[in-house]
């Protein structure tokens, strides 16, 4: 099992080496920076699991340090924690403020230390096991209440093809889906729609935009009579940004959304309209799976078709292949996947 890297930036030598023996005695793997400086040098170019910093320090102090770190996707969810000898309530609330983990003050005990470490590597490792934003928001909740944001917010109705909001709309809201399912698309110059998420009751909606405080970047319609919880921008901003660890996590989600959106622009542009008609029928079944073994999707063709990226033709042709070869079952707009291993084995 490999050691925990912790990066001890403090510009004493005696506190320093201190530091450093007692962390290696307790098995983890150190390095050091004698300054601010080279310590955001070390942290961006290996990241550490773990920062402890000192306040006062030349060439760069503890909250530039800090500051300079959080606005890199890479390190801005490290766990952070401050070393100092001052111990006014001001630097105090300053360095939390600025989204420190944690605040010690020299000279401390070695099991406050130790403690302190412990606590926020076991943290930062179950944030670091969520890979959806949705699953974050739910994260989050363990440390800062979800249940009193969505205590007696007002719900709304949505039937199905109602739109929900337009591209280049400024949100004032995260929505939860209570009840049915939401695609989100884009249209392109030809009004051609390209769908590229479908989002399911315990979904949130609408959340990238608040978290970057950007307009739309996409329509929003119901697939079919919907439910959806609204969750004013202030107050769903508040639960992300309190925590910094967790607006870390958010950063490096957008990131890996951008990255993933680009993937599957490639993919358009490179595969078969079988290979792309399989991967939406696939997407499809992840969103409605249950506990049953098989998995029934009510979807228009048109809808599937702005899913593949292709003319409602071209789609109704591969079903019907695929219905040839008894991978799927059709029943009007309804779709039941039989055979969802062969249609993810497609390759062209």
């Amino acid at each position: 099992m490999s050691k925990h890297r912790i990066l001890v930036i403090e510009d004493q030598e005696d506190v320093r080496e201190n530091i450093s023996e007692l962390l290696e005695l307790s098995n983890y793997d150190v390095s050091n920076a004698s300054n601010g400086k080279d310590g955001v040098k070390k942290a961006l170019s290996s990241p550490p699991d773990l920062i402890l910093c000192d306040i006062m320090m030349p060439e760069m102090d503890g909250y530039e340090v800090l500051y300079l770190l959080s606005k890199n996707p890479e390190t801005a969810s490290l766990p952070f924690i401050f070393l100092t000898a001052k111990a006014e309530k001001s630097d105090f609330r300053k360095g939390m403020n600025m989204g420190a983990d944690d605040y010690i003050t020299k000279p401390f005990e070695e099991m406050e230390l130790l403690g302190a470490i412990e606590r926020r590597l076991k943290k930062y490792k179950e944030l670091s096991s969520v890979s959806e934003i949705d699953q974050l928001v739910q994260y989050a909740a363990k440390y800062q209440n979800v249940e009193d944001l969505e205590r007696e917010r007002k719900s709304q109705s949505f039937k199905k093809k109602d739109i929900i909001y337009r591209e280049g709309d400024f949100g004032n809201f995260v929505y939860k889906i209570q009840k049915g399912k939401i695609k989100t698309y884009h249209i392109n110059e030809d009004g051609k729609e390209f769908i590229h998420d479908i989002r399911k009751e315990g979904d949130f909606l609408g959340e990238q935009s608040v978290i970057q405080d950007t307009a739309r970047t996409e329509f929003a319609e119901a697939m079919e009579d919907t439910e959806l919880m609204l969750i004013p921008k202030d107050d769903f901003q508040e639960l992300i940004f309190k925590n910094r660890e967790i607006s870390g996590q958010f950063i490096k989600m957008l990131s890996n959304n951008l990255s993933q959106r680009e993937k599957e622009l490639m993919e358009m542009a490179y595969n078969t309209v079988r290979k792309r008609t399989a991967d939406s029928l696939i997407k499809l079944y992840e969103t409605y799976s249950s506990d049953n073994e098989k998995v029934t999707v009510d979807v228009s063709r048109a809808d599937l078709a702005g899913m593949v990226g292709t003319a409602t033709e071209s789609v109704i042709r591969i079903l019907s292949e695929f219905k040839k070869d008894q991978w799927i079952e059709i029943n009007g707009s309804a779709i039941s996947i039989l055979e969802p291993e062969k249609i993810k084995s497609v390759k062209f």
